[in-house]
């Protein structure tokens, strides 16, 4: 028996199967006529086939041939034809639809696919097996879900009703957990989320007790695709959580530091993602200064090369009382580092970042003395064109009356540097 499983993409949890004991040739596509039918816009009308190839010399065994516009990838390979290993992952065009290809019976098939079948849709045990117990063998070791049952391979520990399956980062504020929230009372409906514990040292710390609190009722109110979204805030055992959305996907810290610079479009196409979202916090009533603008904060979603801010808990209100001096070296504004940040102090956290992203350098490297004032010199840099350095002097001029105004502005003088 052949069976496919639709495999939930970030968590490889069972989504539908399809079972066929006796077909030597399966279609799969958009197509109603097709044997499995993926309604997905990345999946062509008829995508690819597999089929029963009846060999001589080495035996039977079943091939793969792709016919999708998008291509189709095996235990992420592109290929077009290939033979079909066991337990083999089939993707369906870049960020399309993950298939798990068995040859194996389902494990609880004898209790109730006792009688022949054709294209069964299975997407939870039926009645009457709530007691039926997954052993979870057969999954692949960085599998955080058992493709079989669905549920948590390993939970580290259960806080309220979060499952956490992983410590994602550790620093000095707090631990960032992925967890999971299976009852769905949160968010509606069962999902992975982001869980951040404050450490318990910080929360004798008055000032970071602020910040951590602040981060959950700025989160609370922002309503933004580059945003993170807002899901919990809660005190347990005397620790406090946020819990808000997983974002898929890298930061640009990490992505340069792995990958190496990036064309000067892409660099400019993230940079005016983030003007975007700026645009959206200095449009507040009042207006939000996110105060820590810096690679390792601009995430960048799998699925739509989109950016995300991260680390909300530095925003402040224009218009209050002077503070704590919160900024990055090398991306911070001379009036931040006073502790008067201004909505221009976010723009001017851009010039640098787009050096990082077009040297893969600390832009550090870059600031020197000229006159009275430091500033950044990339003059020498060759994947820095005129158009964007006259960019990354004017937004980073060190009087904030003489950088780009807003966010929108700054915006279309990046726009114009694209070709």
């Amino acid at each position: 028996m052949v069976i496919l499983t639709l495999l939930e993409a970030q968590r490889k949890t069972l989504l539908k199967q399809w079972c066929f004991d006796d077909s030597t040739l399966i279609r799969i596509g958009r197509a109603v006529d097709n044997d499995v039918v993926l309604n997905d816009s990345l999946v062509s009308r008829y995508h690819l086939e597999i089929r029963k190839i009846f060999g001589e010399n080495k035996g039977d065994y079943w091939q793969v041939v792709s016919q999708g516009t998008n291509g189709t990838f095996l235990n992420g390979t592109l290929i077009n034809k290939s033979q079909l290993p066991d337990n083999a992952i089939l993707q369906l065009a870049q960020g399309g639809p993950l298939l798990k290809f068995q040859l194996q019976e389902l494990p609880i098939a004898n209790s109730w696919l006792n009688q022949p079948t054709y294209k069964v849709s299975l997407t939870s045990p039926p009645t009457g097996l709530s007691n039926f117990h997954c052993t979870h063998e057969g999954n692949s070791p960085g599998n955080l879900f058992c493709v079989h049952c669905g549920q948590p391979i390993v939970v580290k520990q259960t806080i309220r009703h979060y499952q956490v399956l992983r410590t994602l980062g550790q620093g000095g504020m707090g631990t960032t957990f992925l967890a999971w929230d299976a009852t769905g009372v949160t968010t509606g409906v069962p999902q992975l989320l982001v869980l951040k514990q404050m450490n318990a040292d910080m929360a004798r710390i008055a000032k970071a007790q602020e910040l951590f609190q602040r981060e959950a009722n700025i989160l609370k109110y922002l309503n933004h695709p580059g945003v993170p979204k807002y899901f919990d805030f809660f005190v347990e055992g005397g620790k406090k959580y946020l819990a808000m959305e997983l974002i898929h996907g890298q930061d640009l810290e990490k992505r340069i530091c792995t990958t190496g610079p990036v064309t000067s479009n892409q660099a400019i196409a993230w940079m005016i993602q983030t003007c975007d979202i700026l645009t959206y916090l200095h449009n507040q009533s009042p207006p939000l200064i996110h105060r820590d603008i810096k690679p390792a904060n601009l995430m960048v979603r799998n699925a739509n090369n989109c950016i995300v801010v991260l680390d909300f808990g530095a925003v402040k209100e224009t218009g209050t009382a002077p503070g704590t001096r919160i900024g990055a070296e090398g991306y911070c504004a001379p009036e931040q580092e006073r502790g008067q940040p201004l909505t221009q102090s976010d723009l001017y956290a851009i010039g640098p970042t787009l050096i990082f992203l077009l040297t893969g350098e600390n832009p550090f490297k870059f600031y020197r003395q000229q006159g009275r004032f430091f500033r950044f010199d990339v003059k020498s840099i060759p994947t820095i064109n005129h158009q964007i350095r006259d960019v990354i002097e004017r937004v980073t001029e060190p009087l904030p009356r003489d950088r780009y105004q807003s966010a929108q502005e700054l915006a279309q003088a990046l726009a114009a540097c694209q070709y």
